[in-house]
């Protein structure tokens, strides 16, 4: 199962979802990879620290091995390294994804994701792959590769009327690249229970039909905490009421 987490706004938690869900996926017995297409880093920096990623990994080292000629071209696996987290392996991101944008677009290398994926399959049970926030080349590559879409959402109101043209943009991908890819959920994050405006926001995007996910997520700063000391809240603190919302929303995802 491949899955991409989206949402072109930025603060809203597609790095610390996808790095948790994916640690949950190892911690029960799942193989499990991690894609960090993002040029921050964050679901990198979440499972590496500030240990520097092995030289020659990396999604921008994928991608600019995809601009070269070889007569042995470098296999997707080459690119991807351990974890400290039995299981879970990493393709981590780097800056250098920004130089290399405007030459992959031109280049058209917008499958050759998909295609390092297909490669990999054997290998992995289930794929996760954290996005920049903008639907760019990289977004792109990731909804063409992937089975199924997860959008985090914030409970802000202007995130709302956004969702509309993100779901629509998921949907144009579909119809044009990629028939097998469906928004499997909306994911709500920083949910605050108490506060009307939150229960309202997320009750529209039910009576609209929308797929929101549960259970919703609350904010805590345990997350903070864990990503200081590059933990995952499974390894970090398992029976975190925060933790058992996770590990709920990834047993509700596999069925």
């Amino acid at each position: 199962m491949r899955r991409v987490v989206f949402n072109q706004k930025g603060g809203v938690g597609k790095s610390t979802i996808a790095t948790n869900l994916a640690a949950i996926a190892a911690s029960q017995g799942q193989r499990v990879l991690l894609i960090d297409l993002d040029r921050q880093g964050n679901a990198t920096r979440y499972l590496l620290g500030d240990e520097p990623a092995p030289e020659g990994t990396g999604s921008a080292a994928f991608f600019e091995s995809s601009l070269k000629f070889s007569v042995r071209p470098a296999k997707a696996t080459e690119f991807i390294t351990e974890t400290p987290f039995e299981r879970l392996h990493l393709m981590p991101a780097s800056a250098e994804l920004d130089e290399l944008h405007s030459k992959l677009e031109t280049r058209h290398k917008i499958y050759k994701l998909r295609d390092a994926l297909n490669e990999v399959a054997e290998g992995y049970d289930e794929v996760w792959i954290d996005t920049p926030p903008a639907l760019n080349f990289y977004t792109r590559s990731a909804l063409i590769a992937a089975d199924s879409c997860l959008i985090p959402f914030d409970c802000d109101e202007f995130a709302r009327r956004a969702l509309y043209e993100l779901v629509h943009n998921v949907q144009e991908i579909q119809a044009d690249h990629n028939e097998a890819l469906h928004v499997e959920g909306i994911v709500v994050n920083q949910f605050q229970p108490r506060a009307s405006l939150p229960q309202r926001t997320v009750q529209a995007l039910i009576d609209e039909g929308l797929p929101v996910l549960q259970p919703y997520l609350g904010s805590s700063v345990k997350v903070k905490e864990s990503h200081e000391r590059a933990l995952p809240l499974v390894h970090m603190e398992p029976g975190h009421p925060l933790t058992q919302a996770y590990v709920a929303l990834y047993e509700g995802l596999r069925g």
